[in-house]
């Protein structure tokens, strides 16, 4: 496969007749370009090529397992095109590195056992969850964004949907964010599905991910589960995709051309008529798009059942008569409320959550003078400090022993922001004789056992309570509200409603406390607990603005000078609005290979969803002059519809 976009098209050769049994489309090959060896795949075998000049001959046939599908080269195709990318880069992101000894192995036989009948009442508390069923059983292809309920079980839901459809003989793909997920969804679906049902996820290791994923390929397997990629896995009759919290991080995938496995999962139920969740206990504002623009349904329970599922929710308001008696509940990082709430959880013998948005000790800093951020001279990342009170850059690493404020020539720094080992320290001291644990980093905690403890937690690392939490307490919420990032509404309610739902209800006493002004929209989101208004909201302020999902944008990032050669490649369709160039904005990484110090811009470019693809057209069009011109544009990326925006 060759990555450069001018090459970006199939070539024709001549098959030796000793092939010929083998040379079948979807195989790989060896083909001599240039002069030199590369790796290919066989798309299609003609009597006859419009290529009027003198063929070469296929060098050779690596193996004759057909690993890329017709189903995989048109979604390939398509996610190239929607992503502005070169269709051998998502081939590489779809099908995974050859084993000769697994694809030589004996092939796993399919099950001798169909998958066992699922218990479906849980489906019953949301409205239209039994003709949602019905439809999955009749074939049909329904697509809905599904609004999981406080305190769901997730894994479950998701095991006894991918029963319904893979009893009636059809392929199931379910992604997940992290390896934590996957876990729980593994287990829910081995006691329905057997040996129907694999895994698929880079911690598996190459050659253990390749035996499986050939599993899948020749049929003995229905059901994928797995992480980002795994939305490209080759099941058989595809009838359900399932995308669950697609608002995480952790869906972004960092590899050209950087296609979310949920517009993928879009791409792939539209080319193959299936059905398609979008879930979550939140919702993005692409997932309301989709509901809006008639393409799927809400799925999601009566209000009354939601009421009772969640467990009681306080904000930080005026209005509130404990707050008006305490002075200090706005300025303090963890109020009386606060306090009560876990103290009260505690006292009855049950787990209490503190959440805080950064791990470490003191992850972010700044001049004890000026109150100017502490950043690194290197990459302008922020600065942090451990226990011992050195210094440290949270991006690259780079210790700084001696800090200076550019701004004010201060030398002491200040607290700006508190981690988890802190805040673990400090509700030591305030809960005398109570263990107290953290989970983050590299040290995430998956359960903890029923009984009176503290546990310090970062967002997407909480772990679960058996029983659920008794109390759980937002803190720093400022940190999340106040990043200057077209998301991080959105972000920070995703983040409070994950934390939320592991409380008990509010019928068995469970409550939560934002330390937040309770007026704030996203915080009236978790308090009404009413993801779908708030992502609509959402939506309505980006067709204001004019951002995706609105708007189709892409960003390209770079140095300058190449920032500058690639805009002059570019002939941009009409309507097509540059904002830039600007600095690349903070908290987003610079191209691969780029160090931030030498400047490196961004510039966006908007237009019409509508003519979205023409955009995406213009930009690979500038790829293919780039390549073909061999200009200096090194470190350039080319992102359509980028995570950040800034």
């Amino acid at each position: 496969m060759l990555g450069l976009a001018h090459l970006d098209r199939p070539f024709d050769y001549l098959v030796d007749q000793a092939m010929d049994a083998d040379a079948q489309p979807g195989t790989r090959v060896r083909i001599r370009f240039a002069g030199r060896l590369v790796d290919g795949y066989l798309l299609e075998r003609r009597a006859s090529s419009d290529h009027g000049g003198k063929l070469a001959w296929l060098e050779r046939v690596v193996s004759p397992e057909q690993v890329l599908t017709p189903e995989l080269v048109e979604l390939t195709h398509a996610v190239a095109e929607r992503y502005a990318g070169t269709t051998p880069d998502v081939v590489r992101l779809a099908v995974p590195p050859r084993h000769a000894r697994v694809e030589k192995a004996e092939p796993v036989p399919p099950p001798a056992t169909e998958p066992v009948e699922a218990e479906l009442s849980g489906w019953t508390a949301y409205d239209g969850g039994g003709d949602f069923l019905t439809a999955l059983r009749d074939g049909l292809h329904p697509r809905v964004a599904w609004q999981a309920r406080p305190g769901e079980d997730v894994a479950t839901r998701l095991a006894e949907l991918a029963t319904v459809v893979a009893a009636t003989g059809r392929g199931v793909v379910i992604v997940v964010p992290d390896q934590r997920d996957l876990d729980r969804l593994e287990h829910a679906c081995a006691e329905l599905l057997g040996d129907w049902c694999v895994t698929l996820a880079a911690g598996l290791g190459p050659t253990a991910r390749y035996r499986r994923w050939l599993r899948v390929l020749r049929g003995s397997a229905r059901v994928v589960i797995g992480t980002r990629s795994a939305v490209f896995a080759p099941v058989r009759n595809l009838g359900l995709t399932v995308i669950f919290d697609d608002g995480d991080p952790s869906l972004d995938e960092p590899r050209a051309p950087y296609p979310h496995p949920r517009e993928v999962a879009v791409l792939r139920a539209h080319q193959t008529a299936s059905a398609l969740v979008i879930g979550g206990f939140a919702r993005t504002a692409e997932a309301q798009a989709l509901v809006e623009s008639g393409w799927a349904r809400n799925l999601v329970a009566a209000r009354d059942v939601v009421r009772g599922d969640m467990p009681r929710i306080e904000g930080v308001s005026d209005d509130d008569r404990r707050i008006a008696g305490d002075p200090l509940a706005r300025s303090a990082r963890i109020p009386n409320i606060a306090f009560a709430a876990a103290r009260r959880a505690l006292a009855q013998d049950r787990p209490v959550l503190f959440s805080v948005p950064r791990r470490g000790y003191l992850p972010s800093v700044a001049c004890g003078r000026c109150r100017e951020d502490a950043r690194c001279r290197r990459c302008h990342g922020p600065l942090q400090m451990n226990e011992r009170g050195d210094l440290s850059c949270r991006w690259c690493g780079r210790p700084e022993n001696r800090f200076v404020c550019p701004n004010c020539g201060g030398t002491v720094v200040r607290a700006r922001m508190v981690g988890d080992k802190r805040t673990a320290e400090e509700l030591g001291r305030a809960f005398v004789g109570v263990p107290v644990l953290t989970s983050a980093g590299d040290k995430i905690v998956d359960d903890v056992p029923a009984g009176a403890r503290v546990v310090v937690a970062t967002p997407g690392a909480a772990p679960r309570a058996e029983g659920g939490y008794g109390a759980a307490v937002l803190l720093d919420t400022w940190a999340q509200l106040d990043r200057q990032d077209l998301r991080a509404g959105e972000e920070a309610v995703r983040a409070w409603m994950a934390v939320a739902t592991l409380v008990r209800p509010h019928t068995d006493g469970g409550r939560v406390v934002i330390v937040a002004d309770a007026a704030l929209t996203p915080v009236q989101a978790l308090v009404r607990w009413d993801p779908v208004g708030f992502s609509g909201h959402e939506l309505g302020l980006r067709r204001e603005l004019a951002f995706p999902p609105a708007v189709t944008m892409a960003s390209i990032d770079g140095p300058p000078a190449a920032v500058a050669a690639f805009l002059g490649m570019l002939e941009l369709p009409a309507g097509v609005q540059q904002l830039g160039p600007v600095p690349l904005p903070l908290g987003v990484r610079a191209p691969a290979g780029l160090d931030p110090t030498d400047g490196i811009e961004r510039v966006l470019l908007r237009t019409a969803r509508e003519h979205g693809r023409g955009l995406a057209a213009a930009l690979r069009a500038a790829q293919v002059v780039r390549h073909a011109r061999h200009e200096d544009t090194a470190g350039i990326r080319v992102q359509v519809d980028p995570p950040t925006i800034g």
